[in-house]
């Protein structure tokens, strides 16, 4: 890791990575943003692409949007989502591939 981007054990950082990774600790918020990787959507158009209804999906990014995960976009009547940045995207990524490392399915790379 790059000396300039390593984090300090006593980085006040630390407590706010922690809201990040709580934030994430629901299988349904990283669903969506594993949609929102591909582009922003509505409500609708999200809780069809997780299976769950659209006002529990409403709750789900009202949550991620406080937490400046997603951001909004509003056209006429409808609500769009999309990812602020890139980050919540890659921390669910390598979640995922850490997931398949402790379940022996990833592909072998260097350690």
């Amino acid at each position: 890791m790059n000396a300039d981007m390593q984090a300090e054990v006593d980085s006040p950082h630390v407590e706010l990575a922690v809201e990040v990774f709580s934030l994430l600790a629901d299988a349904t918020r990283v669903r969506l943003i594993l949609v929102l990787g591909d582009g922003e959507l509505p409500v609708n158009a999200l809780a069809e692409r997780v299976g769950k209804p659209a006002a529990a999906v409403s709750q789900h990014l009202a949550k991620m949007r406080l937490g400046g995960m997603v951001a909004t976009r509003q056209e006429g009547t409808k609500v769009y989502y999309r990812l602020r940045d890139s980050h919540a995207n890659q921390l669910v990524m390598d979640a995922i591939h850490q997931a398949e490392h402790a379940l022996g399915t990833a592909p072998r790379h260097g350690a």
